[in-house]
């Protein structure tokens, strides 16, 4: 089956006349005529139904009409979806975010980088630091935003955005709400809410937790789904500082900022870069992330080498 093949039958379906259809498609008649015919062929039965002046679909003809319709708007779709790329009118990336770095880091770059990229067009993916390593090898995706990642393959290149501490996110009535801060003991009797795939799980294990394990209450794979749970009063989440949070709730620092993080870009190396991706992490590693921070209403915390050394 031949694209032009179908776009002859489609014609006559169409006009119901051989002769106006050649018109459209731009052939004579004969071709058309033999175009439909090795169509019929190729399906094993009469399309259309030819009689003097009348011009008719088939049973089959009718049946098979909306598929071959929408086989050739795919086609059609796939042929100007790539001049576009051609002409630079499209300029795809694909981002990978680790569970606990939210989108709203990569919003600005994206729009700074739109400004002089025409057609870019952006897909958020998310998943395990690990496994978005994996699709980075595998051309699922351009670049990944990670938090801590063990064993980076020597085939990425890796490049620290900037470094932030954990706090605690709960609901104004909460009993440790109006608090300065937070210290270990009082989060150590405090019901936590579980972040699945958390990559900054093992160090929060390590530094609040090293004897024996915090108490934890409800657990879900998205953010929202616990700030939703937190303001409802089930327990605290331990977030990283960047994360936007629910208007209803409220941020408190844990005491000696106990608990830090460093974000870190990924790309594959050697790999040639398209303008979109050049231009994305140019954009991102140039970026004054502490004032980007700061815009937010996230205030910069200042605590000793020691205390940011990975625990």
């Amino acid at each position: 089956m031949e694209l032009h093949q179908v776009r002859y039958f489609l014609a006559v379906a169409s006009t119901l006349n051989f002769t106006r259809a050649a018109e459209q498609c731009n052939v004579t008649q004969p071709a058309l005529t033999k175009g439909v015919q090795k169509l019929e062929q190729e399906l094993g039965g009469q399309l259309i139904y030819r009689e003097r002046q009348l011009t008719q679909l088939t049973d089959l003809g009718k049946e098979v009409l909306p598929m071959l319709e929408r086989t050739l708007a795919s086609a059609e779709a796939v042929r100007r979806r790539a001049q576009q790329f051609r002409r630079k009118e499209v300029a795809p990336l694909k981002i990978g975010l680790a569970p606990s770095i939210s989108a709203s880091l990569v919003l600005d770059p994206i729009a700074e980088i739109a400004k002089f990229v025409p057609g870019l067009h952006v897909e958020l993916r998310e998943g395990t630091a690990e496994k978005l390593v994996e699709l980075l090898l595998e051309g699922e995706i351009n670049a990944a935003m990670v938090g801590d990642v063990q064993d980076i393959p020597a085939r990425i290149d890796d490049w620290s955005l900037f470094e932030e501490r954990y706090v605690a996110v709960l609901a104004p009535t909460h009993r440790l709400a109006n608090r300065p801060s937070i210290g270990i003991e009082e989060l150590r009797e405090t019901i936590l809410l579980e972040r699945a795939d958390c990559d900054v799980a093992p160090k929060i294990q390590r530094s609040c937790f090293p004897e024996k394990p915090p108490q934890l209450g409800h657990c879900s794979g998205h953010d929202l789904h616990l700030q939703h749970m937190a303001a409802a009063g089930f327990g605290v989440i331990l977030a990283p500082e960047h994360m936007p949070r629910l208007p209803t709730l409220k941020t408190v620092p844990l005491e000696g900022d106990p608990i830090w993080r460093e974000v870190r870009l990924l790309a594959v190396q050697g790999r040639r870069y398209s303008p979109a991706l050049d231009a994305f992490i140019k954009v991102a590693r140039l970026r004054e992330w502490s004032a980007e921070l700061a815009h937010r209403g996230v205030p910069p915390a200042a605590a000793p080498e020691a205390a940011r050394a990975p625990a």
